[in-house]
């Protein structure tokens, strides 16, 4: 029962976040789709009706050029012109030259020469969208003696259902987008939450034993003076755990960076983990152009990642191999840290995983030892952490860049 939690907690950690990012862009991508289809239906349909009407209107006014005077037709054609309150129409004559207009609010307030001119760049316009309908003017006796053209465009209220689901989409797009930012945004929150809890909680429960072990320590030493480096061994120890109860402590608190010398930083980190890893685990430190490497730490949380990404390379090499750390400056006043491992790798498909928290390729732990050093480096140091190279069965290099 314990391996099956142990591997349900190492690897589906937060589990429903992108599922629940997917559905939001799903129902968006659904809802778009829909809007197009019912909008693009819903134009094509008015089209029609504005083409019929335009029909009808042509149709009326040949009956009525070919009939002579009929006061009930004038009438009634009055009536179907008037209804068209909508629909920009301008009628030639078979020479193309506009004769009459209706729904064009800019001609109505242009004459002379300027409304002509208006008047055909509308007929080309018109022309683009519709071919223009043809009226037969022709006497009683059957005798044609012209020829009308009426030329229409789409109306205002077609083509505003028309940019109707560009302007929907666009709007459903920044919903989306705003949607995922939030998650993110609460996903951000509870995770520091989830730190700064699961640190503050751990430093509280660190802080009774190991003022006891103090105090123990205080003892042995006035009753064994002759075990004396033992004890200062012990010390040493005791007063790791009180750095690394001051860095749980620190999880959530605004750390304070000052500019050290990080080579010597490194050194001292180095020096200490040498005496506790596998003897069979060689630990070199290049730099470049020289020591004399200064960047903005804080010397406890700096201290913390390195000891972290150290302790992944020795378990990763089964407690037999090297580790190189090289210092060197980089480019923009910045510093590249490279700690280099000739562990058994990370493959390629795994390899963005490795910073995301209850990733672990081991049989023991929680994960969150590499996740942990990426929020130190680049929150609270404004740095970058990432995986420089990774060979399987060959090695893995990590590169972590500061600001000098």
């Amino acid at each position: 029962m314990k391996k099956k939690f142990r591997e349900h907690t190492n690897h589906t950690l937060l589990p429903l976040r992108p599922n629940l990012r997917w559905f939001v862009v799903g129902v968006a991508v659904v809802i778009s789709i829909g809007s197009i289809l019912y909008a693009s239906n819903l134009v094509e349909q008015i089209r029609e009706r504005e083409s019929r009407q335009i029909e009808i209107y042509a149709k009326s006014l040949e009956f009525l050029a070919n009939e002579g005077d009929n006061t009930n037709f004038i009438l009634i054609l009055d009536e179907v012109i008037n209804a068209n309150n909508s629909i920009p129409v301008i009628l030639t004559d078979e020479n193309g030259t506009p004769q009459e207009f209706r729904n064009l609010p800019r001609a109505e307030k242009m004459e002379g020469e300027k409304l002509a001119t208006y008047l055909r760049d509308q007929v080309e316009v018109m022309q683009e969208q519709h071919p223009p309908v043809s009226v037969i003017l022709a006497a009683p006796d059957g005798t044609v003696f012209g020829t009308t053209y009426i030329y229409y465009k789409n109306s205002a209220l077609l083509n505003q259902l028309t940019l109707y689901p560009y302007v929907q989409l666009s709007v459903i797009t920044l919903f989306g987008f705003a949607t995922f930012l939030v998650l993110n945004y609460i996903k951000k929150v509870e995770q520091d939450r989830v730190w700064v809890g699961l640190a503050k909680e751990t430093a509280h429960q660190l802080g009774t034993p190991l003022s006891s072990l103090m105090a123990w320590s205080e003892y042995l030493k006035s009753q064994y003076p002759a075990e004396r480096s033992t004890l200062l061994e012990i010390d040493k120890d005791v007063d790791r755990l009180k750095v690394i109860t001051d860095r749980f402590s620190s999880i959530g608190s605004e750390p304070q960076l000052s500019v050290l010398n990080i080579t010597e930083a490194i050194e001292e980190i180095v020096s200490y983990l040498a005496k506790r890893l596998s003897s069979k685990i060689t630990m070199n430190i290049s730099t470049f152009p020289n020591r004399e490497i200064e960047g903005k730490i804080n010397q406890s949380l700096f201290a913390w990642v390195i000891e972290n990404l150290c302790k992944n390379a020795a378990d990763a090499m089964e407690g037999k191999g090297s580790i190189t750390i090289s210092i060197l400056k980089a480019n923009e006043g910045k510093i590249a840290i490279d700690i280099k491992d000739t562990g058994k790798g990370i493959t390629k498909k795994r390899i963005k995983d490795v910073f995301k928290p209850g990733f672990t390729t081991k049989k023991r732990g929680w994960g969150l030892g590499l996740a942990l050093a990426q929020r130190i480096v680049e929150q609270y140091h404004q740095g970058k952490i990432f995986v420089k190279q990774s060979e399987v069965n060959k090695g893995t290099t990590f590169r972590i860049y500061l600001n000098s």
